[in-house]
């Protein structure tokens, strides 16, 4: 009867909130009435669900073997299986195109150019990757960026800083338009310098911008309007680059494979078998994506080409996999954001695995307020330090990115570990150059390209490049951090 009773109030006070007849929400904490001006004007605003941002496709996360899926004939051992978890997050549905990164550039030239050359120019992508000493590419040295033959083509040439801070500008002009369209600002085409919309600048109050329609402000101390907050939530979480474990979860789409939590079909592939090409009859014997079929293989024989593409072929071609993404077997390798380690899997949490950590906090003048933004518009970071993570129990210092895999905790050597302790303190087993050819500045690109054996079109492979360094076969994609429920709406 208890129960009874109770599903009764519980329905009523229900039916009450659909007619309106509950208007006003009350905290249960204080029994004070949120967004109430005379009682102090504590906001608490509605919030639906997550956007998806433009270009994005929603990933259901879930629980998946990450690591090799097929012999390891280079025997590098560098992707041992391991059980993870990837919560749900968003990604683009293709590789970022010539033509995006072309806005970007004309965003950068229009804003900074007259005054800041620099900014324009390191984002410039290095067109020269496609020389080849025995090869005649100079067509696409000159043609492959710009021409417009090419505009939905995978952008190449950009190293891994360029894509991160390609993803930084994304966010604010993504952001800055949610704030337009809510008819809180005005467009404003004549950002100069450090006065351009920048997410964390504005909601630092360090940039107010051409206001249309503020928000009203409930506090009576107020002025009456304010800026939106992140407790708001109108505006979107980073664009990024995923990490490796969401690229690969997101490339194998185990969703299509998955009855009732139980894989039923093995995939070496973003699709269905062990082949690279199609069984559907209308498609019949048709590459599943772009890549080198053997030596001197690009494509085919004229009249019956395999795959239909010498070099990267447009973004959206070939077929997606069952999240609705686009090339992640071939076209072009793409950049995430791990540092590559060859133990990665042994060490990494379970859970949302990363490595890379390097832990900042916003730089503050003497009397603890944000410093003033940089000439560019950004808010100032710096390393947090040993002094402010001495009580922490989950970390203890800023860097973590040789966490048990290269600092002097993880030697098995005791004269190297006291000579580390005695020095820099970390490092010692990953000295570029000197014990080995990787260094905390490698990063880990995945996939095949159109320039690979269909060996590397295995999501769990994975390969490393300096993070400054860029290629002919390397592009990116954004993702996005879902804030709130793992399934959209609940």
């Amino acid at each position: 009867m208890k129960v009874q009773k109770w599903f009764h109030v519980s329905a009523i006070v229900a039916a009450l909130l659909l007619t309106g007849a509950c208007k006003k929400e009350v905290s249960r904490t204080t029994g004070w009435e949120y967004n109430n001006s005379k009682n102090g004007g504590f906001e608490v605003k509605g919030f639906q669900d997550q956007g998806t941002g433009p270009g994005l496709i929603f990933i259901e996360g879930g629980t998946f073997t990450m690591g090799q899926t097929q012999d390891d004939v280079l025997f590098e051992w560098n992707n041992q299986p391991k059980r993870v978890t990837v919560t749900s997050f968003y990604m683009d549905q293709t590789e970022t195109r010539n033509l995006d990164y072309l806005e970007y550039l004309y965003w950068l030239s229009r804003v900074y150019g007259a005054d800041y050359p620099g900014v324009y120019r390191k984002a410039l992508p290095d067109t020269l990757v496609w020389r080849d000493k025995l090869a005649y590419n100079e067509p696409l040295v000159e043609y492959y960026f710009r021409h417009p033959a090419y505009r939905n083509y995978p952008v190449v040439g950009v190293t891994w800083l360029q894509a991160n801070d390609y993803c930084a500008w994304r966010t604010d002009r993504v952001n800055e338009m949610l704030l337009i369209r809510k008819g809180i600002l005005a467009m404003d085409p004549a950002q100069k310098n450090e006065n351009n919309f920048n997410t964390e600048a504005y909601l630092a109050g360090q940039y107010e911008g051409l206001v249309d329609k503020p928000m009203p402000d409930l506090n009576p101390n107020g002025t009456g309007t304010r800026k939106v907050k992140m407790e708001d939530g109108i505006m979107l979480p980073k664009y990024r680059l995923p990490t490796e474990a969401e690229w690969e979860y997101a490339a194998l789409g185990l969703i299509g494979n998955t009855v009732y939590e139980r894989v039923v079909e093995h995939k070496n592939y973003p699709w269905n078998g062990t082949y690279v090409r199609t069984n559907q009859s209308r498609y019949y014997g048709t590459f599943m994506d772009n890549f080198k079929r053997g030596k001197g293989d690009y494509m085919g024989v004229a009249g019956n080409l395999n795959d239909g593409a010498d070099i990267p072929a447009a973004c959206g071609s070939y077929f997606p996999n069952d999240y609705g993404l686009y090339n992640m077997a071939g076209n072009v390798s793409e950049w995430v954001a791990d540092v590559y380690r060859p133990l990665s899997f042994n060490d990494m949490s379970d859970i949302r695995p990363y490595r890379g950590n390097v832990f900042t906090t916003p730089v503050r003048d003497a009397e603890g307020f944000l410093a003033e933004k940089d000439s560019l518009g950004h808010l100032k970071y710096r390393d947090i330090t040993t002094a402010e993570a001495k009580n922490r129990k989950n970390y203890r210092q800023a860097d973590n990115i040789n966490y048990l895999d290269g600092d002097y905790q993880s030697n098995i050597s005791g004269e190297y570990w006291k000579e580390a302790r005695d020095t820099s303190g970390t490092n010692m087993m990953y000295q570029y150059g000197v014990s080995s050819l990787i260094s905390d500045k490698a990063r880990v690109y995945k996939g095949g390209s159109w320039k690979d054996p269909a060996y590397y079109m295995s999501p769990g492979m994975r390969r490393y490049l300096d993070e400054s360094d860029a290629s002919d076969a390397i592009g990116f994609r954004c993702a996005m951090t879902r804030v709130g429920g793992a399934i959209p709406g609940k």
